[in-house]
């Protein structure tokens, strides 16, 4: 089995790099623009800014002509690729991306509130043992090495959070989704989420931008 670096970005983003190649998973305004530097696929859950920058990856695309993206329909409607770069998955689908085995979990964003309408959302279980949620705690089915947990939202309740960590039983957690939060609440959901906490299974890395767990 090949070694995978998780690589941890602004907000949202992380950075997939096996065999000398680069997956990049929702680099959104929050995201520093070398993200997508050396990109050679790109992921993306869903439409909503903090998870992919709409000026930032068209740029990447005309300066990257091998570059591709895979995202669920509604981005694929409100952001116009080259054509035959840009491809629409749902849940259940399966592909591969510059050499990662890359499956698709989920439809929907999780609720915000009952007022506000829900948009699409698309989970990606990369390789069987890497899983980006988006925004949203949908199961990925499989045992994983890595989940990125996302830590605060306006859609997320951090005892959901820590039963659905129980649930997946992944070996590791990533922090993810943490830009609204000071450094008291990241404090504070690091303590939840360590070993401090009422306990995952998992161990927990809240890492810096440009920071990477390696998985062997």
């Amino acid at each position: 089995m090949s070694g995978l670096e998780v690589v941890k970005h602004g907000h949202a983003c992380l950075t997939l790099v096996k065999d000398g190649r680069r997956l990049v998973i929702d680099p959104g305004v929050w995201t520093e623009p070398e993200a997508l530097a050396g990109a050679d696929a790109v992921l993306v859950t869903h439409e909503h800014p903090d998870h992919v920058d709409q000026g930032a990856l068209r740029a990447a695309l005309a300066d990257r002509p091998e570059l591709e993206v895979w995202t669920n329909p509604a981005f694929e409607d409100v952001f116009e690729a080259p054509h035959g770069r840009m491809h629409v998955v749902e849940d259940g689908d399966t592909f591969e991306a510059a050499g990662f085995s890359v499956r698709a979990v989920g439809d929907w964003h999780a609720e915000v509130h009952a007022d506000v309408p829900r948009i699409r959302n698309v989970g990606f279980v990369v390789d069987e043992r890497v899983f980006h949620p988006g925004d949203a705690l949908t199961f990925p089915g499989v045992e994983l090495d890595v989940l990125a947990v996302p830590l605060h939202g306006p859609w997320v309740k951090t005892a959901e959070l820590i039963d659905w960590v129980r649930l997946v039983a992944p070996r590791h957690t990533v922090a993810i989704h943490d830009a609204l939060l000071s450094e008291k609440g990241l404090g504070l959901m690091d303590r939840l989420l360590g070993p401090d906490g009422p306990g995952t299974g998992a161990t927990y890395a809240r890492l810096a931008a440009g920071e990477s767990l390696a998985v062997g």
